[in-house]
């Protein structure tokens, strides 16, 4: 945003005169991303923050956007015929239109707190409510850096780290039964003083109900044991084929499963970098996605779980970490309380 336009939408968020609520405000972002740019500011008493403000407009453009998209997939040979993509599409718009509700976001952002309070692992900045609406969403600052200003750190460092965030993705999905599901680089920092990974921007959480988490559970178990037709019943009850599926097409899926399970059953960390596994899996996707007999979409929740996934192996790729997922994920074939 040009200075004249943040001015015009603090003023319409905090009132004119909000300067004096600040011994220091930069109106030059040091962040910035597709619906806001982070501020850093001062409160009177001395606190460090962060302001996140949101672009104007953005949430009066949403429907108009995705209604666009789903134009361009009537043109010919776009998408195959008979694929039904309405569902899909309504659900980017609830969750886009989740993800510029600032209000909702700052409940996430303190169930996170609260749930990872006293980790050694991870902070979450705090909610500062007093300078939080609809439109802007404050915080505290948090000294830190990117997590690729740890590409020259030991290699137990980047292990370590990456063991964590992987964790961190079966706690969400088994114990907590909410995800941050956007994994985007910048949405992880690092806090060198302590080792903890800095946790930012919880506009795409997803929560998951009891029985799809069980659900999970049971193919995670499945999977581990490379028993297949426990495999085939997990994932048809989940929604990665239906009963109609063509059976080229659900044994594919079920071999893409079990291709992307064989790192959690070696005995030996995993070596992201050197592995090729992702290009395998991305080869065999292709193949599902160019026949023109695909009809079935995955319901919203696993496409979502899945973008978390595959955003996890990648940020581990970049760290060219090691990692023993055996070990990690082996306590979730096991019934955790929620919290």
């Amino acid at each position: 945003m040009a200075p004249h336009q943040l001015r015009h939408v603090l003023d319409a968020e905090w009132g004119e005169g909000w300067r004096s609520l600040f011994a220091r405000f930069d109106e030059v972002p040091f962040a910035a991303a597709s619906i806001g740019q982070v501020h850093r500011a001062q409160s009177l008493d001395g606190r460090d923050l962060a302001i996140k403000v949101q672009y104007p407009g953005v949430r009066d453009s949403i429907d108009s956007d995705i209604d666009n998209i789903a134009s361009l997939f009537r043109l010919p040979g776009l998408v195959p015929p008979g694929m039904d993509l309405a569902p899909l599409l309504t659900e980017a718009k609830r969750q886009l239109h989740d993800e510029a509700d600032y209000e909702r976001e700052a409940r996430w952002l303190v169930r996170f707190g609260a749930l990872l309070s006293g980790s050694a692992d991870f902070l979450v900045p705090a909610h500062v409510p007093e300078f939080s609406t609809p439109r802007v969403l404050a915080m505290s600052f948090v000294e830190s850096v990117s997590l690729d200003a740890l590409a020259q750190e030991p290699q137990e460092t980047r292990d370590r780290v990456a063991e964590r965030l992987i964790d961190l993705v079966m706690r969400e999905l088994f114990v907590f039964r909410a995800m941050q599901t956007d994994p985007n680089l910048a949405n992880y920092r690092y806090e060198p003083q302590s080792g903890r990974i800095v946790l930012l921007d919880f506009g795409a959480v997803r929560a998951f109900d009891v029985a799809l988490s069980e659900d999970f559970r049971a193919l995670l178990s499945a999977g581990l044991d490379n028993e297949r037709e426990a495999i085939r019943t997990a994932m048809l009850k989940i929604g990665y084929f239906g009963e109609k599926t063509p059976a080229m097409q659900r044994e594919l899926i079920i071999r893409m499963f079990q291709t992307a399970m064989v790192p959690l059953r070696q005995p030996t960390p995993f070596d992201f970098k050197a592995s090729d596994l992702l290009e395998r899996l991305r080869a065999m996707g292709q193949t599902i996605g160019t026949d023109r007999d695909l009809m079935h979409v995955p319901p919203a929740e696993t496409l979502f779980l899945h973008r978390k996934i595959g955003g996890m192996y990648l940020l581990a790729a970049k760290l060219r970490a090691r990692a023993d997922l055996g070990r990690i994920v082996a306590p979730y074939r096991a019934f955790i309380a929620p919290v």
